[in-house]
């Protein structure tokens, strides 16, 4: 039996697709024997922030991230189409009446289980899925530490904004490392007196993200939010995140005035992110105050910034790109815990955890999404991010491997790549195979 923990968007993708796949499961869910400060109903796949699951326009990586869900058996996709309201090009829901229909197609599937209960053991047989998100159980989180080793787990995001690389303004910004240490693995944004005093002017005005009760931080000194430092003084972050120390820039042979520093997201280099610059500015107010660092005007982001409680793993030093822990293959896990960011893209993880937790229970070997496709690359990012400190993702363009030979144009560029995932997944598909859908 194939055992999945948690009935979020992630644990009902993967009790779904190892299901649908042959394989008896037991879905656990705590709620409502035990409630997280968060929900509100017992009902699964419930939504505790907006009801809108992002662009269903079938060009974008978020569009093309449904299609993929769809070929590969999806649950959630189709019923949040059922339930729709009007959201312009976004999908978004009616919330109770989506939750209501997930949890009724789980509760009428044959080869489900629903179980209420918290877990505080897993089962010594057979595959398991954690899928327990961002609000994981303080006894669960202790089984995952035991799992994954305590310096694995992380309890809160301190994230910087991350930016498509084709889009910095490389006639501003220039690679070099501090004292020419290190080689240029580092872009180096330049700042002059008047763009510096501009920047820290809009972001001491900028308008802050609210905070919720239960995600109280106590800030430490190492990720204190960029305005929080500004507001020490006008000059604090020439002195501490933007110090120039060690850099020239070759525009001028000049040391700047200032420098915020970008650094590689991804091995291929097409994402970087925004050194120190971890924030809890609203994300209209990141654009307008990030816009005004020089090279990065036109700069399209990926990621904003956050500051907000998120449990997750510290996935590419612990998990292979089929979810499988690498002490323990036979532990999956999927979701937000694996670092991916939005409600489809945890979804989409627990898609995959559940195909191959109903390969392993049948004896079968793991699989590996491809890359080329959306859901492989976000898989691919989380379990080979080179950075040590590795922070959560949604589906973007730059996590799509750069198409070969190099294509300059960036519409021809995506068109490429959106191509090359649409082949991709259905290759993928036709190997993994799903059965008809039953309730729903």
């Amino acid at each position: 039996m194939v055992t999945v923990i948690g009935g979020g968007f992630a644990g009902v993708e993967a009790a779904w697709a190892a299901a649908q796949r042959g394989a008896r499961v037991r879905l656990c869910e705590m709620r409502p024997v035990s409630m997280t400060p968060a929900h509100k109903t017992d009902k699964l796949a419930e939504l505790v922030c907006s009801n809108s699951f992002k662009s269903l326009l079938p060009d974008t990586p978020a569009g093309q991230l449904k299609i993929e869900m769809e070929q590969l058996g999806s649950l959630v996709v189709p019923l949040a189409r059922r339930h729709a309201v009007p959201a312009g090009e976004a999908l978004a829901v009616d919330r109770e009446l989506f939750a209501a229909s997930v949890t009724a197609a789980i509760e009428g599937h044959p080869k489900i289980d629903l179980v209420r209960e918290e877990v505080l053991s897993l089962p010594e047989d057979g595959p398991v899925v954690i899928a327990t998100g961002p609000l994981t159980s303080e006894g669960l989180a202790a089984i995952i530490q035991q799992l994954t080793g305590r310096e694995h787990l992380h309890f809160y995001d301190a994230v910087s904004p991350t930016v498509d690389a084709s889009t910095i303004d490389t006639d501003i910004v220039f690679a070099q490392s501090r004292y020419d240490k290190g080689g240029d693995d580092y872009l180096n944004c330049p700042f002059s007196e008047e763009q510096y005093n501009a920047f820290v002017d809009a972001l001491l005005e900028a308008d802050q993200a609210p905070e919720h009760e239960f995600e109280k931080l106590q800030y430490f000194e190492g990720c204190l939010p960029l305005e929080e430092i500004a507001r020490r003084g006008r000059r604090s972050l020439a002195f501490g995140n933007f110090k120039p120390v060690g850099l020239m820039d070759p525009r001028s042979g000049q040391r700047p005035h200032a420098v915020l520093q970008l650094r590689p997201e991804n091995l291929d280099k097409t994402l970087y992110s925004l050194v120190g610059c971890q924030t809890r500015m609203k994300w209209g107010g990141q654009k307008k105050v990030f816009s005004l660092v020089p090279g990065l005007e036109s700069a399209e982001f990926v990621r904003y910034g956050v500051i907000h409680r998120n449990t997750y793993l510290d996935s590419p030093r612990i998990l292979f790109p089929t979810l499988q822990l690498r002490r323990d293959e036979r532990i999956l896990f999927a979701g937000q815990l694996v670092g991916v960011e939005g409600y489809i893209e945890s979804a989409a993880a627990g898609i995959v955890a559940g195909i191959n937790a109903a390969r392993l229970e049948e004896g079968k070997g793991p699989v590996i999404v491809p890359s080329e496709s959306v859901i492989g690359s976000l898989l691919n990012y989380i379990a080979t991010c080179p950075n040590k400190e590795f922070a959560p993702m949604n589906a973007n363009w730059g996590l799509l491997p750069d198409p070969q030979p190099e294509i300059r144009d960036k519409g021809l560029r995506r068109e490429a790549k959106l191509n090359a995932a649409r082949q991709a997944i259905g290759e993928f598909a036709s190997e993994v195979g799903m059965l008809e859908a039953v309730g729903g």
